[in-house]
């Protein structure tokens, strides 16, 4: 396992794309307070897995907040990567929320979703990893 921190693209987003990933979805390793660890990625605070990559998910990038929590533009990433399902790790204490118009594209979508505490989502997402082109988004703290 890798514990550096996690590099980057050329814009300073992490991405395991440039590792030589390609069509599977990593798996996540381990879960502490505050830390991921991916496969091929190393540590981030939260994560953005998909399949052929990952990367760390800074919610500034698109304004997210705990509530009213994650919005549709967060996951375009994932399905622009070819997710058929999406799993949510919405905290160790669950306290980020996932806005009901997120779930409502997901569904017109035909986007199977999960929604559950990081570890159990976690633990669900690494299930699909091998089986399903998976994507998840996963925060690391409350």
């Amino acid at each position: 396992m890798d514990d550096r921190p996690a590099q980057g693209r050329p814009d300073g987003r992490p991405d395991l794309t440039e590792a030589g990933m390609t069509d599977h979805s990593p798996k996540i390793l381990r879960v502490l307070w505050g830390e991921m660890h991916v496969e091929g990625l190393g540590r981030s605070k939260d994560v953005k897995v998909y399949p052929g990559g990952a990367r760390a998910w800074d919610w500034a990038e698109t304004g997210t907040a705990h509530y009213p929590g994650i919005q549709p533009a967060d996951v375009q990433e994932l399905l622009d990567h070819g997710a058929r399902v999406i799993v949510f790790g919405v905290g160790l204490l669950e306290r980020l929320r996932v806005r009901p118009e997120t779930l409502r594209l997901l569904d017109e979508r035909g986007v199977t979703t999960h929604v559950a505490a990081t570890p159990e989502a976690v633990a669900r997402y690494n299930e699909l990893a091998g089986a399903e082109a998976v994507g998840g988004l996963f925060h690391s703290t409350c």
